[in-house]
C-alpha cells in the first residue's frame, strides 16, 4: 500500500493565504440568493484540519493527494490550523474550501448555538470518518492522591480543556455543561496537546482532555516516559453526557490501547466530518467523495484505527445535512440518506 505525501509542509492556513495558495470563493452580491451547491469550482483547494502531530493533519494531507491524483485540474492542501472551531470560521469566511471538524462543533455552527451564538455558519458533509474519543488523561500518581476515579473527581484540579477555539475545547465544555460543573470550579487552562503533555509531566496541571481518535500519537509519546491515567466517565455521567447536547455516544477504549493502560476505560465520543460550505459546487463535491472512497486505502495508511468507520455508511451519523452533490454519490451506492440529513 502506498503512503501518501503531504502536499506542503504544515503551515498555518492564515499564512498560506496571504501567500496566495488558494483562492476563496466567490461572495454573493448583498442580498443575493445562493443555490445550493452552485459555487464555483475551485481548483486549488484549502483543506482545514488541524495540529500537524494530530490526525487530521495527515488524513488532510492524504485526501489532497488523492484529489491531486485523480481529479483532473484539482489539488488540495493541508493546511494546520486551531482545528474544528477555527476551521469552521475560515470554511464560513472562505479563507477554506473542505474542513475536517468534529461533529458536535458543526452542528452548533450549523444551529448557531455555544461558540456559534448569533453568528451561524452553515456547514454541508462529504463524509463522516471516525469517532472522536474523550480522554481525560492524568498521571497515575496523581489520580492516586486527587481520587480521580469519576471524570466529576476533576472539580478543584487544575485542568485543561484544549487549545483556545478547539473542537477540543468546545466538546470538553460541553461536558461540563451536561454534568452542571462550572468553570469556576476548577482551575482551567487552555493549552494544545503538547503543552498539556509537558504541563502534566512537570506538575503544573493535574488533568487535561484529548478528544481524538483511538491510539493517539501524543497520548501514547506521554505514556511512553510517565505512568498515566485515564480518568473514565462513570455511569450516570455518561447518560447525562449522552442525554444532554451535542450528540454524543458512549464509547470504551479497551484496554491496552496505550502502554500500561490494561484496563478498559468507560467514556464517550464525537463522530468527526468532512465538511464544505453549501455553496460548494455540487459536481466537485460528488467527485471528490467518489474518488476519496475508492482511494480510501490511502486514508487507512494514515490512520489505521478508522478504517472499520471509513466507509459509506457511515455517513447516516452524520451531524450536518449532507451536501447535494454527496448525496448524489451515496445513493448511487445504494445508501438511503435518512430524511433530516438531506439538504
Amino acid at each position: 500500500m502506498r503512503r501518501p505525501t503531504l502536499t506542503l509542509a504544515a503551515l498555518p492556513l492564515s499564512a498560506l493565504m496571504l501567500a496566495g495558495c488558494g483562492q476563496p470563493p466567490e461572495e454573493p452580491a448583498e442580498g443575493e440568493q445562493v443555490e445550493l451547491g452552485s459555487g464555483p469550482v475551485q481548483n486549488q483547494l484549502n483543506i482545514a484540519t488541524g495540529g500537524s502531530t494530530g490526525v487530521y493533519f495527515p488524513i488532510g494531507g492524504a485526501l489532497g493527494t488523492i484529489i491531486e491524483e485523480n481529479i483532473d485540474g484539482q489539488a488540495g492542501t493541508a493546511e494546520t490550523t486551531g482545528a474544528s472551531v477555527e476551521n469552521i470560521r475560515l470554511l464560513g469566511g472562505g479563507e477554506a474550501h473542505m474542513a475536517i471538524v468534529q461533529g458536535d462543533a458543526a452542528d452548533q455552527a450549523f444551529t448557531g448555538t455555544a461558540d456559534f451564538e448569533g453568528a451561524p455558519v452553515e456547514t454541508y458533509s462529504l463524509a463522516v470518518l471516525y469517532p472522536n474519543v474523550f480522554h481525560a488523561v492524568t498521571l497515575q500518581a496523581t489520580a492516586e492522591s486527587e481520587g480521580l476515579e469519576c471524570f466529576s473527581d476533576v472539580v478543584g484540579t487544575r485542568y485543561s480543556v484544549g487549545d483556545v477555539g478547539s473542537g477540543n475545547e468546545a466538546t470538553t465544555n460541553q461536558v461540563f455543561q451536561s454534568l452542571e460543573i462550572a468553570q469556576t470550579e476548577i482551575e482551567l487552562d487552555q493549552l494544545g496537546y503538547a503543552e498539556t503533555a509537558a504541563a502534566l509531566s512537570n506538575g503544573q496541571l493535574d488533568a487535561g482532555s484529548w478528544v481524538v481518535g483511538e491510539g493517539h500519537a501524543g497520548i501514547t509519546e506521554l505514556a511512553t516516559t510517565e505512568d498515566i491515567h485515564i480518568i473514565p466517565m462513570c455511569d450516570d455521567e455518561r447518560s447525562a453526557v449522552v442525554n444532554g447536547y451535542g450528540g454524543y455516544t458512549e464509547h470504551t477504549i479497551p484496554g491496552g490501547t496505550y502502554p500500561d493502560v490494561d484496563e478498559d476505560v468507560e467514556t464517550i465520543a464525537v463522530w468527526n466530518a468532512l465538511v464544505v460550505s453549501g455553496e460548494f459546487n455540487e459536481d466537485q463535491a460528488y467527485d471528490i467523495t467518489a474518488a476519496m472512497f475508492e482511494h480510501m486505502d490511502q486514508i487507512v495508511s494514515v490512520y489505521g484505527p478508522g478504517e472499520d468507520y471509513l466507509v459509506p455508511e457511515t455517513i447516516e451519523n452524520s451531524p450536518v445535512p449532507v451536501h447535494p452533490g454527496a448525496v448524489r454519490f451515496y445513493e448511487e451506492q445504494g445508501i438511503e440518506i435518512p430524511e433530516d440529513l438531506k439538504p
